[in-house]
């Protein structure tokens, strides 16, 4: 089966879930969408990352992005594991868990490693942008929880970018500076980017960002 890389339609399916049956992408709707793996229930690693999720579930909406996250457990099986993590994380998981025991979506999305003797998810995890289209493919190890600051540091700069001739530097921030894209002369710069240009390089110049009302978004 063909890998999924960056700028792929992401593929549709229909599944059960903890919150009933769905299709992706009408589900998906007009914005952005996060879909995560994890390799089992009442699992640790796997337990801080749902808690963390849920807490930061309110981050993602500001940001009109939907989260739904996947294991190849039974469904009645998801459902008792919310319950430890809503008590244990004082929280209630609203986001979807996907119960995909037959492995058909997990295959399709290349979250089974091929190496992995169990045959379980690996931690995989893909930003896709209101057009379904995969915008970011990141795969940790079974080991290696999730990182919840930098998810949200990478999308914050996907939707940032998204429409405008404008990249985030190393260790971008919400609020540092963005780079201009090479492909834009000086003379377009100026005229888009009136709050100011650093040139510290010619290849490499620099504007600041500037927020709007809910300084979630930037506007130019």
């Amino acid at each position: 089966m063909k890998a999924i890389r960056i700028g792929d339609i992401a593929p549709d399916f229909k599944a059960q879930t903890t919150v009933g049956e769905l299709c992706f992408h009408e589900w998906l709707e007009d914005s952005w969408g996060i879909l995560l793996s994890f390799p089992s229930d009442f699992t640790p690693v796997c337990t801080t990352e749902m808690g963390t999720l849920a807490e930061y579930e309110i981050e993602f909406t500001a940001r009109h992005t939907k989260v739904i996250a996947l294991s190849i457990d039974h469904l009645e099986t998801h459902k008792k594991w919310v319950n430890d993590i809503n008590e244990l994380y004082n929280v209630d998981i609203e986001f979807p868990i996907i119960a995909d025991e037959d492995r058909s979506i997990s295959q399709r999305y290349g979250m089974i490693h091929s190496n992995d003797t169990t045959n379980a998810t690996v931690r995989s995890l893909f930003i896709i942008d209101p057009k379904k289209k995969v915008r970011l493919i990141l795969t940790y190890p079974v080991s290696t929880g999730w990182n919840f600051y930098e998810i949200i540091r990478v999308l914050d700069s996907l939707q940032l970018t998204a429409h405008q001739h404008l990249a985030t530097p190393a260790n971008w921030e919400l609020g540092d500076d963005l780079v201009i894209l090479p492909s834009i002369s000086n003379t377009e710069a100026v005229a888009l980017f009136p709050n100011g240009i650093k040139e510290i390089k010619p290849y490499l110049r620099l504007t600041p960002q500037v927020f709007d009302d809910d300084h979630l978004v930037a506007s130019f």
